[in-house]
């Protein structure tokens, strides 16, 4: 009877051992199922940086207030450089023309009348006046001489000598000046007065050409190979000077942007080479070199949110340009970095 209560009771020890056994293996075995399924849940998640394709654009813009006569193109169409995109109409421009023009054309009849100096008819009346003063010259001189050998003779009067003498003397004026005036007739303009012609008409040249370099921007042509982005005023509407009426996009141009934040920039430098995928392009994966990174703003900087441990990160952005030209690639397309230094 003892014999049989003792090996029960080592079966009992024996199965009860092995069930403590399991149960351990079991908790162990949920603890470690437990620990990896958390440790799936709450791995944290690489983060994914998307930038986005950019493009040069030039916006098309004219330097004189005027109304859109009539547009040559519209949104969407590819243009070439030198064609022409669009005719303004400026009628006080063409006013401003013609107002210069008149005044070209005073200033050269100015200048060629100081070269040419005074006419024909003025020269021939100074030269007879000159002559009629040189006659009245040698008669007075005749008398004078006349009168003097009389008063030595005591035959006139000193009165009628000293009359003799200052009509010789102004007589001798008179022929001096008018020899000065037919001097200055036949040498025409002094040389002050044709440098100052000159001057005029080298300034009015300068406003006619001033107003037809403003005449040649009524008709705007692109500066640039692109494709029509966006038009802003509609045909008929006025636009002031410098205002943008279209946009012109390059699309072999094009390069991508991202925003790193400071504590990742360690995996960008210039030169390096990058690859991303483009969504629109069917999730193809391209290589770009890295060509640009420069700090933002302090608008884009990573406040830190406790007191210590932690520190502002700034964000940089950073672009960089294919190695090869992508078809279809285009301005507002969303990229994903997939890997860097490549």
């Amino acid at each position: 009877m003892e014999n049989s209560v003792k090996g029960l009771s080592k079966a009992t020890l024996r199965k009860n051992r092995t069930n403590l056994i399991i149960g351990l293996i079991t908790f162990l075995v949920v603890v470690i199922l437990i620990s990896v399924i958390g440790w799936v849940i709450m791995k944290p998640e690489s983060e994914t940086i998307q930038g986005e394709v950019d493009a040069n654009e030039v916006r098309i813009s004219g330097k004189i207030p005027a109304r859109i006569l009539k547009l040559k193109v519209e949104e969407g169409n590819y243009v070439n450089e030198g064609d022409t995109l669009v005719f303004l109409s400026s009628p006080e421009l063409y006013a401003k023309l013609a107002q210069a023009e008149a005044a070209e054309n005073a200033a050269m009849a100015q200048d060629q009348k100081a070269i040419k100096g005074a006419r024909n008819e003025q020269i021939e009346g100074t030269y007879e006046l000159w002559q009629k003063a040189k006659v009245g010259l040698d008669f007075a001189e005749k008398t004078y001489k006349r009168a003097e050998n009389l008063f030595k003779n005591d035959v006139i009067p000193a009165q009628k000598f000293d009359e003799a003498e200052a009509q010789y003397k102004a007589a001798s004026a008179t022929e001096k000046a008018a020899r000065s005036q037919y001097q200055m007739a036949k040498n025409g303009a002094q040389k002050e007065d044709k440098l100052s012609a000159k001057a005029l008409v080298a300034r009015a040249h300068g406003a006619v050409s001033e107003v037809e370099a403003y005449m040649s921007e009524i008709k705007l042509t692109a500066p640039i190979s692109g494709e029509i982005s966006e038009i802003y005023p509609k045909q008929g509407e006025l636009v002031g000077q410098g205002a943008p009426i279209m946009s012109i996009v390059d699309l072999n141009n094009c390069w991508i942007t991202f925003n790193v934040r400071e504590d990742q920039l360690k995996d960008f430098t210039i030169g390096q080479g990058i690859k991303v995928s483009v969504p629109a392009i069917g999730n193809n994966k391209f290589n770009f070199k890295i060509t640009y990174i420069k700090a933002l703003g302090s608008y884009a900087t990573w406040k830190a949110t406790k007191t210590t441990g932690q520190f502002d990160v700034k964000t940089f952005e950073v672009r960089a340009k294919p190695t090869l030209k992508i078809e279809g690639l285009r301005p507002g397309m969303s990229v994903l970095l997939e890997e860097t230094k490549i």
